[in-house]
């Protein structure tokens, strides 16, 4: 199952105000890619992964691969690829970070 087709078996009006579904709803599937959306148990809890990585529109054509023994309903497993896809990974003070670094020249040897 594609995203895309995760997004349309679960009820529509549960997920009513909240924009990244809405607009992962309205979102025209492209190519795709080799790539696909990894869901398993990692330390108790639920992990996503591949979810960061090309368009909305390579995304929701991605397949959906679940783990054998992660017994979830579909809502579960569309709240958790949500959740992950609307998790800020790189913050702004890491970005200042990230700058500050690379224009440290006493750091450049390093990075390049």
């Amino acid at each position: 199952m594609t995203l895309k087709e995760l997004l349309q078996s679960v009820d529509a009006e549960a997920y009513t105000g909240i924009p990244l579904y809405d607009e992962l709803l309205k979102t025209k599937p492209e190519y795709g890619s080799s790539n696909r959306i990894k869901v398993k148990v990692l330390n108790g809890e639920i992990a996503v992964s591949n979810v960061h990585i090309g368009s909305l529109g390579d995304i929701v054509a991605c397949p959906v691969d679940v783990a054998p023994d992660l017994q979830v309903t579909k809502m579960q497993l569309l709240d958790s690829i949500l959740k992950e896809m609307s998790h800020e990974g790189f913050t702004e003070t890491d970005a200042d970070d990230f700058w500050d670094d690379m224009m440290d020249l006493r750091k450049a040897k390093n990075i390049r």
